[in-house]
Order: C-alpha cells, then structure tokens, then sequence
C-alpha cells in the first residue's frame, strides 16, 4: 500500500493540542513534536505563559513550527468570575498574541449562562464579539467560537449546537468569525455528515477527538480510532467540501490519564494517515 503525492500532503495538515500533553511543559511540546515531524502546534495560553510568552514566540519561530490554534479567550458573561471588561481586555491581548506568532485562530468559549436569561447571555456574546472583531481584522485573526455537547459544556459556553453557532456568526457578519470544529463534541449528532457542505466554509480549524460514548459532566476521550465516532467521514467530507486548514489531535480525559504522550501522538499520527490513505495499483 502506498500513498499517493496527494494523500502525502495531507499529512502536512495534522497538528497536535497541548491539551493531549497535559504534563509536558511548552518546551518539551515542541522538542517532541519535532522529533515527530509534526509541523504545527495547538498552543495553550497557560502553557505559554509559564514558558514566557517573547520566549515561547521566538522557540515556535526558530523551530519553524507552526501555530493551529491559540487557546482560549473569552467568558463573557462572567461565569469564571471575571467582569465582562476584564474578559474583553483578555481578549484583546489574546487577538495580539495570536497575530505575533501567526496562529491560524483563536479559540473563544463564550462562557457558562452563570445565571442570565437567554436573551441577556445573548447579548453579551454578541456584543463581546462585535467589539472584538474589528481588532482580529486589523490583525488578520480569525475568532473561532466553539459550540460544545450538551453533556459536557455547562461550565464552558452556552454554545451547544451547530444552529445557534452559525446564527451568532451570521449576526456578528464577519469573516474573520469562524466555527471550530471539535468531532467529539458534534459527531454524536447523527445528522451530522449531512450538514458538511453548510458547515465547511465556516471551520477555523478541526479538532479531533474521539469518544466511547457521549459526555457525561467531564470529558472523556479515548484514542483516535478506539471510539465510536465516524472520525474519516467527518475528515473528508470537510475536505471534500472546501476545507483546507488543521487537524488538531486533542485528546484528555480520564481514560487517557495513564497514556505515554509519545506513544499517544505516534498513534494519532498512524490513524491520521489511515483516513487519507489510499491504494496506488
């Protein structure tokens, strides 16, 4: 079995979180992953400030690789304890980070309900947004908010279908605010390969993971390949509708806890290439 030229670049396209290395500090991310040849990284801010942020930009620079996403910005209606000011301001120097170091997105959860009528939480997700996507344009950074299962997302976003999200992206009316495109949070949803050809044009980045079941409070992934979601379908049906951006391996969870990281990207990486290969005769 051999893959074709095509099938070979797609393998330029596959990144890793540093939410799948929990443990591995910013630095050992990188070194890891370029013994790996993996070219890009999804940077997590909380890693990167433990490293240095100058610091970290200039490693990612020197190392030529490259950055999926940024993660995250956001709680707008201050369920993290945060004001609504202090969320925007964050925000906005998340917006800068991520043009520094040339992230293809960053990550936004809007935050839990924390107690507001829907229409409030509403209005404070798309006002957060109007205001912060005149700095992502200036700067050329794309906003990805990302919807989650309803099982899991109480404390993250009220953000729990694909119809609510492409709503709020209509109404806020930018192009440089975008969808991520998590598989364990929208391949439970039966109907979802169907609703590819909509959903393509709107996807920062894809970041896969796989589940042996639905959420249930925490997440609780599992291996690319060793769940149940139909991770191939949902890769090329996203390419095959005009995506052409990461796939970003995120894995945690407590059936994950005890994993060799190595062990873990290796394996990402083999069903990675498995969803694009093919037989030349």
């Amino acid at each position: 079995m051999t893959l074709l030229r095509e099938e070979l670049l797609e393998m330029d396209c596959l990144s890793i979180s540093e939410m799948t290395t929990f443990r591995w500090s910013f630095e050992e991310d990188v070194s890891h992953l370029m013994r790996e040849e993996i070219p890009a990284l999804g940077v997590w801010r909380h890693k990167l400030a433990d490293y240095g942020e100058e610091k970290g930009v200039d490693l990612l620079s020197e190392m030529g690789m490259k950055v999926s996403s940024l993660f995250w910005a956001g709680g707008f209606t201050g369920s993290d304890g945060r004001s609504y000011k202090d969320c925007l301001e964050d925000a906005e120097d998340a917006i800068r980070l991520a043009a520094v170091m040339q992230a293809e997105c960053l990550v936004i959860y809007t935050g839990a309900r924390a107690g507001h009528t829907s229409n409030h939480v509403r209005r404070l997700i798309r006002g957060a947004l109007t205001e912060l996507v005149p700095w992502a344009e200036d700067l050329q950074v794309s906003l990805a908010v990302e919807p989650m299962h309803s099982g899991c997302a109480a404390e993250w976003t009220v953000l729990t279908d694909l119809d609510a999200s492409l709503e709020l992206i209509q109404e806020v009316g930018s192009d440089h605010l975008k969808l991520v495109f998590d598989t364990y949070h929208l391949g439970h949803d039966p109907a979802i390969l169907d609703r590819l050809p909509e959903v393509a044009p709107h996807v920062a980045v894809v970041h896969l993971g796989d589940a042996k079941c639905p959420p249930r409070g925490e997440q609780n992934r599992c291996r690319l390949g060793d769940g149940v979601l139909p991770l191939k379908d949902l890769c090329l049906g996203l390419k095959s509708n005009g995506y052409q951006g990461w796939f970003e391996v995120e894995l945690f969870g407590e059936d994950l806890e005890s994993q060799d990281y190595s062990e873990l990207i290796r394996h990402a990486q083999s069903e990675f290439e498995q969803i694009f290969e093919t037989t030349v005769h």
